[in-house]
């Protein structure tokens, strides 16, 4: 923190590492923007797609954070329409006075179509909500399992839709070239970590793999990456 910090970003769940922030983390994040002043900005768009029982916190929620929080989310990754770019803000008056102005200037119109949509999506019942989540994790450990198989490290996702592993253990010193490579030697694609850093020191060999597929799709690309040790 120096004197020209105004704002902290938070995204809990996390994209891509799938960690789901608990609430002693939170309140370590409330207690600095506390000391100093400080907005949180938070991305909580997989707030609805927890696993393994867990729950999602909204630092909001912690006390003395309500007015000075920016909660933004979205429908697109909780019913799978990312690209309908549908959203929305919570905040005190003031601070969503603040978004708006901001945001006149950068977009023209919503889709006002998507909306409605996404209105619908709003109005299912948590046990459609809940049925969402539960699949998806099922898609997440048939790809853990999966990937487990060809001996990477994997990091298993508490939330999100995205399996980051370590493909180290394969021999592979550059995730870069692995995944530029994956696609045709077995017809499945990933993204390397290192995209996602400034200083990628440490992360060279950590590549990110999403299961938002269908479950036939996801066993193809487990039938696909067992021969992967082979073509290395």
């Amino acid at each position: 923190m120096t004197e020209r910090t105004k704002v902290i970003l938070l995204n809990t769940p996390h994209n891509p590492t799938g960690h789901v922030f608990g609430r002693e983390e939170l309140q370590q994040i409330a207690d600095v923007a506390l000391r100093h002043d400080l907005v949180v900005i938070t991305d909580e768009v997989y707030e609805h797609l927890t696993f393994d029982g867990r729950e999602h916190t909204p630092i909001a929620m912690l006390p003395g954070m309500r007015e000075r929080s920016i909660l933004i989310s979205s429908g697109g990754k909780t019913f799978a329409t990312t690209g309908w770019k549908v959203g929305w803000v919570c905040a005190s008056p003031d601070l969503v006075t603040a978004v708006t102005t901001v945001k006149q200037f950068l977009t023209f119109v919503g889709p006002a179509p998507m909306q409605r949509g996404i209105a619908a999506g709003l109005r299912l019942p948590d046990t459609r909500i809940a049925e969402i989540r539960d699949s998806l994790q099922r898609q997440r450990d048939v790809l853990v399992e999966a990937l487990e198989v060809t001996g990477m490290r994997v990091h298993v996702p508490e939330g999100g839709y995205f399996i980051v592993a370590d493909v180290g253990p394969l021999g592979v010193t550059s995730a870069i070239d692995f995944c530029r490579k994956l696609p045709e030697r077995v017809g499945v694609a990933a993204v390397p970590m290192t995209v996602f850093y400034r200083d990628a020191t440490g992360v060279e060999t950590l590549v990110r793999f999403a299961f938002s597929k269908r479950v036939e799709v996801l066993e193809e690309a487990a039938s696909r990456l067992a021969a992967l040790g082979t073509s290395i």
